[in-house]
Order: structure tokens, then sequence, then C-alpha cells
């Protein structure tokens, strides 16, 4: 099912699969999210849980010998999430652990996926909660995709991501071939560490991996124009820039809580970078958030 929520400045739609965006327009009906093209990737703005990434060879072990099974991102970004409410400036999806989910990751939950348009901005709010009776260790990320270019005539390289501090000039990189992300090898992007001038080259390789962020929010911009997005994700320490290598008209901006299994890593669930844990009963809340500039 297809909803929407509309206000004097944005046309905001979302999809019960996947309880994910599907269309953020302005009052002009410029669109801004990416929409999905098979030549490139027919994605848009996937929900990543109880991973972000991969694991290695798609499995991990528990702490307490259980098995964890999943693909790439996890398993709720192709699910039907149910609506649990709707109002003039929010709407809210839910999801909660069925047979199949439990068999893959062996941990009862209930997440819920709140967005409310207020102005030109959109906050997602993520919350999870463990259903079960033993501590659930999970990660949890957005994975929004924008238009890039924007506007007829524009070029990808006219494009840039402005950051909100100065940021390290190095970063790991994820294997092409596993997805695994090599801690040990650290690559120079050679910028000037504040704004990142957009080239399909950089995504030849896969993602661009910050580890080490200090900025909580960055921007996406035309250089001259300064049309675009500004994207803030207080609650998440890893933020990821895609797109693909055959040179996608798009750019996604990722934040995520962990990543995908590194080199330094071994396969057990609770060892992996920054997990969280929850108690029975427990519930997390995540927020981030997009405003059209």
């Amino acid at each position: 099912m297809e909803y929407s929520l509309k206000n004097e400045n944005l046309t905001v739609c979302f999809a019960s699969k996947g309880g994910e965006l599907t269309s953020i327009k302005n009052e002009k009906g410029l669109e801004y999210l990416w929409q999905g093209d098979k030549e490139y990737w027919s994605g848009q703005a996937p929900v990543l849980f109880p991973i972000c990434g991969s694991l290695r060879d798609n499995r991990a072990t528990t702490l307490n010998g259980k098995e964890i099974q999943m693909p790439r991102h996890g398993i709720v970004r192709k699910e039907e999430f149910e609506l649990t409410s709707i109002t003039d400036d929010t709407i809210s999806f839910s999801i909660t652990s069925g047979e199949d989910m439990l068999t893959k990751y062996p941990y009862p939950f209930v997440l819920t996926i709140t967005y409310q348009l207020k102005k030109s901005s959109i906050t997602v709010d993520y919350r999870v909660r463990n259903a079960g009776t033993e501590d659930m260790p999970f990660f949890l990320g957005g994975h929004p995709a924008f238009r890039c270019p924007l506007n007829p005539g524009e070029a990808y390289d006219e494009y840039e991501v402005r950051f909100e501090k100065e940021e390290e000039e190095t970063n790991p990189w994820p294997s092409t071939e596993t997805g695994l992300i090599d801690m040990e090898t650290r690559t120079s992007l050679s910028w000037n560490k504040r704004s990142l001038t957009l080239k399909h080259e950089l995504f030849e390789q896969d993602a661009i991996v910050f580890d080490r962020i200090k900025s909580r929010k960055v921007t996406l911009s035309h250089k001259d124009k300064k049309q675009g997005v500004e994207f803030s994700f207080e609650d998440f320490p890893y933020l990821m820039l895609w797109s693909t290598a055959n040179h996608g008209p798009f750019i996604a901006m990722e934040p995520w809580t962990g990543l995908s299994t590194c080199s330094d890593e071994d396969d057990v669930f609770e060892h992996k970078r920054n997990v969280t844990i929850l108690k029975p009963g427990e519930e997390k809340q995540l927020e981030y958030k997009i405003s059209i500039i």
C-alpha cells in the first residue's frame, strides 16, 4: 500500500512494503528521492535491520551458541509492514518478527518506524523493542538515496557533500568480492576533509565508509545553486556514501549503528563493533532527519 503526507513545502510518499520512503517532492514537483531503476539500483530507501551491511559468508554465531543467517542488510527491507497510525503530519509502520525471521535471527522483536513531516524536513524515528526473554543484539541503519543531479543539464560532478566538521582524509574500504571491510588498509580520498566533490569513480570499489566521522550533519547540494538535501544523523556513529559502479545518477547517504563484518573481527555477533544489546522488554530509539534546501 502507498501513503502520503503533504504540507505547503513537501509531498512525501511511503510504502508499507519495507516501511520505507518512496518520494520527496517540493512544492514545484521536483523529486529529490531516487526513484529506483534496475539498470543501476532498484531500491530507494530500505530499512537495515538487524544488521547493516554483510556478515562473513552471511553467517554469525551468538555468545550463547545460536546461529544467525542473514543476507546483506538484514531481514525486514522486503517485508510488509503494518500501518499503525497516520495523522496530518506523521505516519507509523510496524513489523513484528515472524516464524521465518526467527529462523534467520532468533530474537523476537518489534520494529516501529515513524515519519514526521514538518516544514521542509522529514524526521525518521526508529524504535526497536526486545519482545523476547533473552538479551537481544542488533544493528540498525537507514539507506535513503537521492537523485543526483536534480535538474536537467546538470552534471554529477557539479554536486558535493559538505561535512559539518573537518574529517579524516583516509577511509577503510569494503571488499568488492565479499562486502566485508578491510580495516588494515586505509585509502586517501584526496579531498580537503570538509567538502567532497562527487565523481562516479569514487564508487567503483563500493561505498565510502566514514568510520571515524565527527560531523553529525552533512549537506548534498549543487556547488553553485546550493539546492539539495541537508542530512542529520545525531544518533548514528557511522555514515556510508554509496552509488553504483556503473555511474548511477544518485547518491545514498546511509546512517548506520554498525558496519559489515570487519577484517579484524571474528564471527561472534556480539563481538562486532558498536553492537547494541537490549534487555528483555527494553526499547531503543534512534532518528535521523532529511531537510530539503
